[in-house]
């Protein structure tokens, strides 16, 4: 069987653990906004995103109807 705790001993553990879960929570909060903020991300990857674009464009000005005429 473990030993008892004092109750002091169980308030440390308690503060070290809501230190810890703060520190974490501030973490993933930062890692979170990094990973949403899309003008980062098109800097960090230009080309691939300038193609996305290009395409999403082609689609919803009509590019597949066009194509489609061409084709058929």
């Amino acid at each position: 069987m473990s030993p008892q705790r004092t109750p002091e001993e169980i308030r440390a553990s308690i503060e070290s653990h809501r230190d810890d879960l703060t520190k974490a929570v501030g973490e993933l909060t930062v890692a979170t906004q990094q990973a949403t903020d899309w003008r980062r991300q098109v800097g960090r990857k230009p080309i691939p995103f300038a193609g996305a674009a290009a395409a999403a464009g082609f689609l919803l000005g009509g590019g597949l109807v066009a194509l489609g005429g061409l084709l058929g």
